[in-house]
């Protein structure tokens, strides 16, 4: 646990009590606050009761006497479509909101590190598609290269969670819009923006409210060095802002598709090759085709991030190549489950939209796609450019019949369930094809989450392995 510094003596107030929000409201007592809770849901409220917490109804004017600061969990609306009545209140109060985010970044640093041979560092990753996957590389280069190293934020363990820092520890968070449009504080040592494509836009009042809060970590405390993807326009503008010239270092400018050689330090990825250019000298070259984990176009935009960051705290090439071989992925992200027979099995579970699926198609050629589930409005007519991939399409859930429809002339068959989707696919599939889960649906018409989609993906899969 890392105790919230400043806060002895105050009256701290919580709002929300998930996850981060018990982990917060731990962190404030540790750092010397009393603080009071409150959570909508009678059951979370009860619970938190239970373990000791003060509950106290924030939604009336008497309980915040004395009340220093409200800190609230990240998927609690404060601004956009309107917020909640306790932020509200705070507002028309004037009493600070924050949430854990802004409390890490102010209480990470501490008196030991004078004694320390080698400053920590904090790595910070946001943006729209790849982040998890970015943050998880990131973390897994550093451990494969030997240097101290937590994983925390949006994905894995809550920020306030994570221990306190040791002598030249990194720790590689994931921020979600939700995280850093409120945080009071940001202050990365090296911040990566991976892309941006529309999302979240009720929350945060459309696109330009979105970018602004993603643009925040950029913005509020300035890192030492920012790696950002230059492959969208709010990219391009990101890095023109931070930088004060083509030969300004701090700013790493990285593609997926271009090649980048006019400025000071630049990573891409064309061809299937990574190249890092330095003052417009190439400075190394890594082939990605071989690296299992990391496959397709949107995958090697991820490993250049990560290797833009690795290097701006001190990793060398080679380092960072030899660990990308050992990646295996995040589960449900493009993950290689097995290869039998000479077909490989993917599962894809998180390409619950058109967008996601399309990055999944263009990383493997001769598919067998299984797809379906609860359709998103607007229908997959958007997959039709990456359909030429697809041997046949193996179409199960709620949406199975309406998919049929949009999917052309290509061979498909109504399996309804995962298990007659799996069987047939494996039943048909060829040596050198794949056989790819991604959805483009949600999954609630059959499995509460996409996570469990993917696991009975999986448990299918090792299934037919074994025998």
């Amino acid at each position: 646990m890392i105790p919230v510094q400043g806060v002895e003596g105050q009256t701290i107030a919580v709002l929300g009590l998930g996850r981060s929000g018990k982990a917060t409201a731990a962190a404030l007592a540790a750092g010397g606050a009393t603080v009071i809770a409150w959570d909508d849901g009678n059951d979370t409220r009860d619970a938190a009761a239970a373990d000791g917490l003060t509950i106290t109804d924030l939604t009336r004017d008497d309980a915040w006497t004395g009340v220093a600061a409200l800190i609230t969990s990240p998927g609690i609306p404060h601004l956009y479509p309107k917020p909640h009545p306790v932020i509200a209140k705070a507002y028309a109060l004037g009493v600070p909101v924050d949430n854990d985010i802004g409390l890490f970044f102010r209480s990470y640093a501490t008196a030991d590190w004078e004694g320390f041979d080698r400053a920590p560092r904090v790595i910070a990753v946001t943006g729209s598609n790849g982040k998890s996957t970015t943050t998880a590389l990131i973390h897994h280069i550093l451990t494969e290269a030997g240097r101290p190293t937590q994983m925390g934020g949006n994905i894995g363990t809550g920020v306030l969670s994570l221990e306190p820092a040791i002598d030249g520890e990194v720790v590689v968070l994931e921020l979600s819009s939700y995280q850093t449009e409120l945080a009071r504080a940001l202050t990365p040592d090296v911040a990566v923006f991976t892309n941006l494509s529309p999302d979240h836009l009720d929350r945060h009042g459309g696109p330009g409210g979105y970018f602004a809060a993603k643009r925040r970590l950029f913005s509020e405390g300035g890192p030492d060095r920012a790696v950002i993807g230059i492959d969208e326009i709010e990219g391009l503008y990101l890095a023109n802002q931070l930088s004060m010239g083509p030969a300004d270092d701090r700013v790493i400018r990285v593609s997926s598709g271009q090649k980048l050689d006019g400025t000071a330090w630049s990573v891409f990825a064309r061809k299937g090759f990574l190249c890092e250019y330095r003052k417009g000298r190439q400075a190394a070259s890594i082939d990605l085709r071989e690296v299992r984990g990391l496959p397709g176009a949107h995958n090697h935009q991820n490993a250049c991030a990560a290797y833009a960051a690795c290097r701006a705290v001190g990793l060398a090439p080679r380092e960072i190549e030899a660990a990308f071989h050992s990646f295996a992925g995040l589960p449900h992200r493009s993950q290689t489950v097995a290869e039998i027979g000479g077909v490989r099995f993917v599962n894809d579970s998180k390409a619950t939209n058109v967008d996601a699926a399309a990055k999944a198609l263009q990383a493997f050629d001769r598919i067998r796609w299984i797809a379906g589930g609860l359709g998103k409005e607007g229908g997959i007519g958007a997959l039709a450019p990456h359909l030429d991939r697809v041997t046949k399409a193996y179409l199960i859930g709620h949406s199975a019949r309406d998919f049929a429809l949009e999917i052309g002339q290509i061979p498909y068959e109504i399996a309804e369930t995962m298990e007659a989707a799996v069987a047939r696919a494996a039943a048909e599939a060829q040596p050198g094809e794949t056989v790819l889960l991604a959805p483009a649906a949600a999954s609630f018409d059959q499995y509460p989450n996409f996570e469990k989609r993917g696991e009975h993906f999986t448990d299918l899969v090792k299934a037919l392995a074994s025998r």
